[in-house]
This record gives C-alpha cells, structure tokens and sequence, in this order.
C-alpha cells in the first residue's frame, strides 16, 4: 500500500528558541480540501505500536525521506488531535534553511506521511479515516487546509487561528480536559 500525504491543520503552532516547533498536526472531525476527515483516535495503535518498537515519528523537509530535519520529541493524540513537539536542527544543512525559511515567513504549513489502515465513507463524498499508520509529519511549502500554518514566536495570530483556538477551547470545556 502506498504512503499517502495529507496537509493537516494544525490549529495554533508556536516556534520557540529558533527552532522549536510545536501544536496540532491533526485536528479531529476537520475536512481537509480532498473531503476526507480523520476520526478520534486514528492514530493510537500507530502510536502503540511505534513505542513499542523504540521508533519515532519522522520529522521530514517536504515529504523528502532523503532530507530529515529535525526529531519530535513529543507525539501524541488528545481529544482535540494529534500534539507534535520537536526540534528542527540546525547542524544538518536542510534544518538550517528550514528554521531561516520559517522564521522569515516563506514557509508555514505541516503535513503528515501516513498510511490507512481503516476507512470509511465520510458525509461529502470523502473518506472518514478511522486508523491511520503514522510515519512522518513534514514542514512544508503549500498546505492542503488554508489554515494549517507554523506561526512564529511573537507573530499575531491570524482569524483562522483564532478560529481553531476557540473551537479546541470548547472542546476541552466539553470534555472536562
């Protein structure tokens, strides 16, 4: 089966120290342009499964296997969607001009490498993603959702941001969290 790239939203992400890069990589219940959405939960037994085995999930320049640049130090899902934090690095030439890249605005979107295990029919036409196998989450020039963007340490956040902020803020007070 072959590896799917799918340009997620990430809701409100912050980067810190130059190059520490953290927020949602996957918003749960969001339809991407390509009409799929990815349900609670989908990426648990991946993430099992890759600590079971002392893997990680690859932090990649472009969906390039070639081009690591960085590592996510913390992966995981909450009742919002999947959290990623890590470190873009520097000492490796493609990690240099990405945090350069980001810092001055000229590249702003994540997407996730994954492959599907279970799916369904969403409600318009897309697939509702019930179990997906993690394997990377990349920086990236164009992302599929309008509002899936890194922000910058200091940067005012957008409307869509603000959007995305509200919307988990309500769910956290739904859900207690």
């Amino acid at each position: 089966m072959e590896l799917e790239r799918k340009y997620v939203d990430l809701g409100q992400v912050s980067v810190t120290d130059g190059h520490v890069i953290e927020g949602y990589a996957s918003l749960f219940g969001a339809e991407d342009q390509g009409g799929d959405v990815v349900a609670v939960g989908a990426y648990g037994a991946s993430l099992a499964a890759l600590a079971t085995k002392g893997n990680r999930v690859k932090m990649l320049w472009q969906h390039d296997p070639a081009q690591p640049i960085g590592v996510w130090d913390e992966v995981y899902e909450d009742a919002t969607g999947l959290w990623v934090k890590g470190r873009i690095l520097t000492e490796v030439e493609k990690g240099r001009e990405a945090a350069t890249l980001i810092a001055a605005g000229a590249i702003d979107g994540l997407s996730i490498g994954y492959r599907v295990k279970r799916a369904g029919k969403g409600s318009r036409g897309g697939r509702l993603l019930s179990e997906l196998e993690l394997w990377e989450v990349s920086l990236v020039t164009f992302p599929m959702l309008r509002e899936a963007r890194v922000g910058r340490k200091g940067e005012t956040p957008d409307p869509w941001r603000e959007l995305a902020e509200a919307i988990r803020a309500a769910g956290r007070e739904l859900t207690g969290a």
